[in-house]
């Protein structure tokens, strides 16, 4: 399986974002995007998960499932958790669970468990009756971060992952990640951390002038 991006542009409220960024992943691996606040590493990543549409270029995944779009192939884990306040812990889980659909290639292997576990994983599994929104910041990221292991699909696309979580819950999250790479999957992630990764590759996003981003040291 292989993520193949060519020539990728975007425009954003009437302003080109980034033009002409191109990148190829491999299962197993990861990509690091850096680079400035501001510069469009949120941007891509909205753009992966098909929240926002290619003003040029062309974007394809090698080896998925072929009746199902790019984007029906990744979890998108972005700064806001997307947690409804009002429905439990659980609740907010087993929606989540219902509205995305797993996605199983012959290169991933990704296991998924039940709403219930995943909390108790994410050690937080005393919360499931309360109300969402009686959660704290850590918490409510570890909620979100749940998502992920309820359906399997291969590919991660993750905004600043580690926001908002303690040190011991940086270093499950990594875990989860490392754990994701090894069964076949593949992870996009925009970060300031160093996340220690198993196989990683870095883009970094600069800009070229007022109106436009241009790739530098693509994989280093």
């Amino acid at each position: 399986m292989k993520l193949i991006a060519e020539n990728l542009t975007i425009d954003r409220g009437g302003r080109r974002v980034f033009q002409d960024i191109s990148f190829h992943l491999e299962s197993g691996s990861a990509l690091v995007v850096t680079g400035a606040n501001g510069i469009g590493k949120s941007s891509l990543l909205r753009t992966l998960a098909g929240l926002v549409p290619l003003a040029g270029g062309t974007l394809r995944l090698d080896g998925g499932e072929e009746d199902r779009a790019t984007f029906e192939h990744a979890h998108y884990f972005g700064h806001q958790n997307a947690v409804k306040p009002s429905l439990s812990v659980l609740e907010n889980l087993e929606f989540w669970m219902s509205f995305t659909n797993a996605v199983q290639t012959p290169d991933y292997e990704g296991a998924e468990i039940l709403p219930r576990q995943a909390l108790d994983t994410l050690g937080i599994a005393h919360t499931c009756d309360l109300p969402a929104g009686f959660l704290s910041a850590g918490q409510t990221r570890r909620l979100a971060m749940a998502r992920l292991l309820v359906t399997a699909r291969p590919v991660w696309l993750m905004d600043e992952p580690t926001s908002a979580l303690d040190t011991a819950s940086e270093k499950q999250l990594l875990g989860l990640m490392n754990a994701h790479l090894a069964s076949g999957g593949m992870i996009i992630t925009a970060t300031h951390t160093d996340l220690a990764l198993t196989s990683k590759q870095t883009l970094n996003l600069q800009a070229s002038d007022a109106a436009t981003q241009t790739i530098g040291d693509a994989f280093s």
